[in-house]
């Protein structure tokens, strides 16, 4: 028998899920796998504050969880699943008072689990890299859901976008977790200037601790993770770096441009979305064209066309 199947009806699932915002997002079809498979379980997830409305409004969790391994045990989960695999992790995990306490093999400590789940390649029977969804969703499978396709992630909400303009509008995030993985601000508004001979009007997206100083001669979202689901989801589509909004933008079914430097776009790329990704030479981003971006944009909008 497969754990799932050792789960008692009505069982608790906690499944620990910190960091970050792109790790967050292709957890979710992971979790629709799970409770499609066993939709009497209530999942609690694990999340940190600042990623905790990815998982806002999702119809598979049950409860979103402090990541505190005390907020965890009073869950009183049957399963307590760790994704995250970090030293505070096992920690939540080990004290969880679980009986099925499962993570990854490859962690570098395993002694909080009594479930070792090996990778992805070998339970999905591959020999390729798989992207980070499939890695994710693999565990499910070790655990006794069906294997089957990994499916679109998905984001939730109800929200309306405050600075979503009339009309067809673009989110553009030139922001990035370090400065390799950031294209030129400059680049950024000569294709918002492109944008705009197409009809469709640029919106720059950040984070609140974020400086949008290069972009005030256009539109500019500056709110809560909340208000960026809301606008990203009514997009016409969207172009950034290697970041978490990209894959918000994959998650809403979103046309996307992303440019990956450092990162692997097999494992980290828009994940069962129509996209085109840009991957620099070895000199860099820097190296990268406005020309080759706006070609990538050209190649949606005549796939837009043809699905139309």
């Amino acid at each position: 028998m497969t754990v799932l199947e050792h789960l008692p009806e009505g069982a608790r699932a906690a499944i620990v899920r910190l960091r970050s915002l792109g790790d967050c997002v292709l957890t979710t079809p992971a979790l629709m796998l799970l409770k499609k498979t066993r939709p009497d379980l209530r999942i609690g997830v694990v999340a940190e504050p600042a990623y905790s409305p990815v998982f806002e409004g999702n119809p598979a969790i049950s409860e979103i969880l402090a990541p505190t391994w005390q907020a965890v045990r009073r869950f009183k989960p049957t399963l307590c699943l760790n994704l995250h695999g970090g030293t505070r992790s096992q920690w939540m995990t080990a004290l969880s008072g679980a009986k099925w306490r499962a993570g990854f093999a490859h962690h570098s400590t395993t002694l909080a689990y009594n479930i070792r789940i090996p990778r992805a390649q070998r339970i999905m029977g591959v020999n390729r890299v798989v992207h980070t969804a499939e890695h994710l969703a693999s565990a499910m499978f070790a655990l006794g859901v069906p294997l089957v396709e990994v499916p679109r992630a998905e984001l939730f909400t109800d929200g309306v976008a405050k600075a979503a303009p009339q009309g067809r509008y673009a989110v553009v995030h030139p922001f990035a977790s370090e400065p390799a993985k950031t294209w030129a601000p400059e680049k950024f508004c000569e294709v918002a200037r492109y944008l705009k001979l197409w009809n469709i009007h640029p919106v720059f997206l950040g984070a609140v601790s974020d400086d949008l100083t290069a972009f005030r001669s256009h539109t500019v979202s500056q709110g809560s993770l909340q208000d960026a689901k809301a606008l990203i989801s009514q997009a016409a589509v969207f172009i950034g770096n290697d970041s978490g909004p990209a894959h918000m933008a994959a998650a809403f079914g979103v046309p996307s441009v992303v440019m990956f430097s450092s990162s692997n776009p097999a494992i980290w790329g828009p994940w069962r979305t129509d996209s085109e990704v840009v991957v620099a030479p070895p000199e860099g981003l820097e190296a990268v064209s406005v020309s080759r971006i706006i070609a990538a944009l050209e190649r949606l909008r005549m796939l837009e066309e043809a699905h139309a």
